[in-house]
């Protein structure tokens, strides 16, 4: 809040207190003087409503509003925070709720009314404790009750749909983002669809591009250019989801949450990532999965040619690389270190983390 909104905002609140100690005083007036002409013997006052009027608004201008006016702004600027930062969808669920709990305890009112001592209590606290447990419960239900009702709480430029033409929305993680290769996928056209990009990502992108770490600050701001680029170069709709999970405290968790909400895919080059939603029935795609995907297919009797630039871990073995990184253990290829030579695919071992080729020098083959 800038000095001029601070300004006029504590002018109001003084004004407040002035109107309250006015209505007080009007209000209660005739009954204090009553009670101190009868104990002072003062002969009656005129106008004793006008009077306490003008004694409140001074009481609470000048004693009570000192005081107070910097409490009571506190707590207006907390709860404007507070209405800032919550997500709307999570605003307007926590009211629903609220009316809802008070229109119950409303309706209790009458039966409970009657009881004597504590009939005039219980509706206030009814009132209290109804309207609270209603603002929790739809908060914290929010997400079965979007689902229920397919409403999907987006800020996208000019779309509000996830699904296009059938094709389920592709949610990025973080690890995603940060790697670079999705902005190029989707310029090649294989992602079809639209783009989600949750605020929650934004969030741990944003925190990561803050880092006093030089390499965590430049990936998050690697992240955060990738973004950009993927919003404003690349043909393709892009939606910010602004809600939250806050009984979810992981952003993994999160993902795999809404994508079970919208029943979208998610996309990632996070292993754990990757198994935890194949265990909970989410939809994922795995670009090291793609990545191996379209790497040529080599098989065992091919030939080729790899030059050997260090030793691998069995003794005589030797070890080189293709341009796409698949590395290739040569058996006797240590004598060859440094060297260019054509070797022979003997077998090829394809893991979820990769593909690994196991070779022997052409020229060893001959030699047999």
């Amino acid at each position: 809040m800038n000095k001029g909104g601070e300004w006029m905002l504590k002018k109001i609140v003084y004004f407040f207190f002035v109107i309250f100690g006015i209505a007080l005083g009007y209000q209660f007036g005739p009954k204090m003087f009553s009670f101190m002409d009868s104990m002072l013997n003062l002969g009656g006052i005129s106008y004793p409503q006008y009077i306490g009027a003008a004694l409140g608004a001074l009481v609470f201008a000048l004693l009570l509003a000192s005081k107070f006016i910097d409490y009571v702004i506190g707590l207006i600027k907390w709860f404007e925070d507070f209405i800032t930062k919550t997500p709307l969808m999570e605003i307007v669920m926590g009211v629903f709720g609220m009316v809802a709990g008070l229109l119950i305890a409303y309706l209790i009112h009458p039966a409970v009314s009657g009881l004597p001592v504590i009939g005039p209590i219980i509706p206030i606290f009814l009132s209290i404790v109804l309207g609270y447990i209603g603002f929790k419960v739809m908060i914290s239900k929010r997400e079965e009750l979007t689902a229920i009702f397919h409403f999907k709480p987006f800020k996208e430029r000019g779309n509000k749909r996830a699904e296009v033409n059938g094709c389920k929305g592709k949610i990025l993680d973080t690890s995603v983002i940060i790697d670079g290769r999705i902005a190029d996928i989707c310029n090649t056209g294989f992602i079809e669809g639209t783009i989600i990009i949750p605020g929650f990502v934004l969030q741990e992108l944003q925190h990561i591009a803050d880092s006093s770490d030089t390499l965590k600050r430049n990936r998050g701001r690697r992240g955060l250019d990738i973004l950009k680029r993927i919003q404003k170069e690349l043909q393709i709709k892009v939606e910010i989801w602004e809600g939250d999970f806050e009984d979810a405290s992981e952003v993994d968790a999160k993902l795999v949450k809404l994508a079970k909400l919208i029943d979208g895919q998610v996309v990632t080059n996070d292993f754990n990532l990757n198994k935890v939603c194949e265990l909970q029935g989410v939809s994922v795609l795995n670009i090291n999965d793609l990545a191996n995907a379209v790497k040529p297919v080599v098989l065992p009797g091919e030939e080729m040619r790899a030059q050997v630039i260090k030793d691998g871990k069995e003794h005589g073995q030797g070890v080189a690389y293709l341009d796409d990184g698949t590395m290739i253990v040569i058996e006797g290829g240590g004598t060859y270190i440094g060297n260019e030579i054509d070797v022979l695919v003997t077998s090829v071992l394809q893991t979820s983390a990769g593909r690994m080729i196991f070779a022997k020098p052409k020229l060893l083959e001959k030699a047999l």
